[in-house]
């Protein structure tokens, strides 16, 4: 095992090779996240399996099938980015890795959401997300006009997001107009099926990062996320229509945009659609109910390398994967 010594950023990362898994052990809790390295190939040892469910994730050169592997091109190259993306960031990184690992035991997307929320609004009040405020230009809330288009198919509600402009990005006004079609659809007995789509060339490229900042209390921030929750009414409905919840998705599907799409019943995906979940970039984490959606599509840790490496995944690994259902013709 390999520690970097010294303070938190240091301490961020700790490393494991499966090969020598026998020789591990933890006397103290780690400090960061624990990436296991496979760097032979083949059967895992029982002590290996033990340091692979431990792990936050674990790498491969080799194909895998196992959820908690990610294949890489070249584990040494990976190590080093992901070294550095964790050293950056690794107040962020460790409050993920947490969140996720609290997902593993609690499979009840209330609480699920609330530990993600006040993560959320714990880590809006740390050191890195105003770091990263700091280098940003202005603040201000958007204020586009029809950010949602509602329309009605038969027993079909289709909730088309529509800010093209910027790629649906996420704001405050576009969030309300999905509460009011989610709501309509969650209490209208009429509503057999819904469809969430968005116009022009993204289905959501993730938050609009012009409105990040502008609230300044994370615990007022926490009570108006949780108290006006897509992320909460998607599920509710999902609990009503099953399958019939669908997402169509193309373009960016970023960060909150991946978040809301994994929570529908039915996920399919145009072939030039990209996923990827930034949020630690910006010192944060999932917070459009990510961390309960996506894991239980691909598990947490795949979930968590999406995250830690910031890397983005095509149409054809996200169906492998299982985060969508479909890719489109």
């Amino acid at each position: 095992m390999s520690e970097l010594p010294g303070g938190p950023a240091e301490q961020a990362l700790t490393l494991v090779d499966l090969a020598d898994a026998g020789a591990v052990r933890f006397d103290t809790p780690i400090p960061g996240c624990l990436i296991a390295v496979d760097s032979n190939g083949g059967p895992l040892s029982d002590e290996a399996e033990r340091i692979v469910g431990r792990a936050t994730f674990a790498l491969t050169q080799a194909p895998a099938r196992d959820r908690r592997f990610i294949t890489v091109d070249s584990i040494p190259d990976a190590v080093d980015e992901l070294r550095q993306r964790v050293a950056d960031r690794p107040v962020s990184a460790a409050i993920c890795d947490d969140v996720l690992r609290a997902g593993d035991s609690n499979t009840d997307t209330f609480g699920g959401l609330m530990t993600e929320s006040l993560a959320y609004s714990t880590l809006q009040a740390g050191r890195e997300f105003r770091n990263w405020l700091a280098e940003q230009g202005p603040r201000r809330l958007a204020d586009p006009p029809q950010p949602v288009i509602l329309e009605r198919n038969g027993g079909v509600v289709v909730i088309t997001l529509n800010q093209p402009k910027r790629h649906n990005a996420f704001s405050n006004t576009l969030r309300a107009g999905l509460i009011d079609g989610l709501t309509i659809a969650l209490h209208d007995p009429s509503v057999t099926g819904v469809e969430f789509r968005g116009n022009g060339k993204s289905f959501c490229s993730g938050g609009d990062l012009t409105e990040f900042g502008t609230f300044h209390d994370p615990a007022a921030s926490h009570l108006a996320r949780t108290r006006y929750s897509p992320a909460l009414l998607l599920n509710a409905v999902h609990d009503r229509l099953g399958e019939n919840l669908k997402a169509f998705t193309h373009g960016a599907t970023m960060g909150s945009g991946l978040e809301m799409a994994a929570a529908c019943g039915h996920v399919t995906a145009h072939p030039d659609t990209v996923f990827g979940l930034p949020e630690l970039t910006l010192g944060l984490i999932p917070g459009a109910g990510g961390t309960v959606s996506i894991p239980r599509r691909i598990g947490r840790w795949r979930t968590a390398y999406l995250v830690l490496s910031g890397k983005t995944i095509d149409a054809t690994t996200a169906l492998g994967w299982g985060l969508i259902d479909e890719i489109s013709s």
